[in-house]
C-alpha cells in the first residue's frame, strides 16, 4: 500500500473518539506505514477538546488540532441534539486559549437533518453558532473545517455571505452544483473512503484536482458499513479519485497534498516540528 514521494494528509478525522482509546498507537503507527504525513484532528463540543490538545502534545508533528463546535451536540446517539448559542460560549474561551496552536476552527457548519433540525428556530440557531464561528477563524486568521449535512446549499451561502475565504467543506453530500459555487470561491472539498459506496461519484468526477483534500472522518465514514474507520484507509479515497478521474494515484497523491498545504498554511511549519 505504501507510496513513496508525497505523503498524505488526513484532512478531517476524529482521533479523540472513544472508539480509538485502546489502540491509538497502533492505529497511527498503521497510518505512517500506509505514508500518512499528517492527521488534521477535529472536535466536535468542548468536552473532548483538552484530549485533542494533548494528542497534538504527544504526537507533535503529526497530529494537528482544530478545536469547534459541531452543529449536533449530544454524546451518545440517543442524546444527540442541535447546537445551542450556550454550547459555544462555553467553548469559546478554551479556543481563544489554545489559538497560537490551532491549525484550524473546526469541525463547525450546519447539519439540517430533520431528527436534529426539524424546526426553523433550530436551523437558525445553528446558523448563528456558526456565523460566529466564522468571524472567529477571520479574526484568528485560521481556516475552517465544516460540516454540511442536508445543508450544501445553506452552508456555502452562509460560508460566502461571512466572506469565509479558507474553507475544507468535508463529506459533502450536496450537488456537485452546488458545488461548483464553493470551488469558484476556492474552497476545497475532502473526500473519504466511504465514496466507494455512497454514490458521490459524479461530485469527485466534476471536482477539478485542484479543489480536492483526502480525509477519512475516521472512525466513521470507512469503506464498509457498521466497521471502524481509520486514517490508513485514506488511501482508498486516492484510490477512487485516480479511478474516476482515469490519473494515477501518485498524481492524487501529490496535488491534494500540495492542496491541504494551502489550505492550511500553517501545516508546513507544525510538520516540521
Amino acid at each position: 500500500m505504501r507510496t513513496m514521494g508525497a505523503g498524505l494528509v488526513d484532512c478531517h478525522c476524529h482521533l479523540s473518539a472513544p472508539d480509538f482509546d485502546r489502540d491509538l498507537d497502533d492505529v497511527l503507527e498503521k497510518a505512517k506505514k500506509a505514508n500518512v504525513m499528517a492527521l488534521v484532528a477535529v472536535a466536535e463540543h468542548s468536552g473532548e477538546f483538552e484530549k485533542i490538545m494533548q494528542l497534538s502534545k504527544r504526537y507533535s508533528g503529526f497530529i494537528l488540532p482544530c478545536l469547534g463546535v459541531h452543529p449536533v451536540q449530544g454524546l451518545l446517539p440517543e442524546d444527540q441534539r442541535s447546537v445551542t448559542l450556550k454550547d459555544l460560549d462555553i467553548a469559546l474561551p478554551v479556543i481563544e486559549n489554545y489559538r497560537d496552536q490551532l491549525l484550524a476552527i473546526g469541525e463547525v457548519g450546519l447539519d439540517f437533518s430533520p431528527r436534529f433540525a426539524s424546526t426553523d428556530e433550530q436551523k437558525e440557531e445553528q446558523r448563528q453558532v456558526l456565523i460566529r464561528q466564522v468571524q472567529l477563524a477571520r479574526r484568528l486568521n485560521l481556516p475552517l473545517n465544516v460540516h454540511s449535512r442536508s445543508a450544501g446549499r445553506p452552508t456555502i451561502s452562509l460560508l460566502l455571505e461571512q466572506g469565509a475565504d479558507k474553507v475544507l467543506l468535508h463529506a459533502f453530500d450536496g450537488r456537485p452544483s452546488v458545488a461548483m459555487r464553493g470551488v469558484r470561491a476556492g474552497y476545497f472539498f475532502s473526500i473519504p473512503p466511504s465514496v466507494v459506496r455512497s454514490g458521490q461519484q459524479k461530485l469527485v468526477e466534476q471536482l477539478p484536482l485542484t479543489s480536492v483534500c483526502l480525509e477519512t472522518d475516521s472512525p466513521a465514514l470507512g469503506p464498509e458499513k457498521q466497521v471502524r474507520n481509520e486514517p490508513q484507509n485514506i488511501y482508498i479515497s486516492a484510490e477512487y479519485i485516480a479511478q474516476v478521474k482515469g490519473i494515477s494515484v501518485e498524481e492524487v497523491i501529490e496535488v491534494t497534498t500540495q492542496n491541504a498545504l494551502k489550505l492550511f498554511p500553517k501545516l508546513q511549519q507544525l510538520l516540521r516540528k
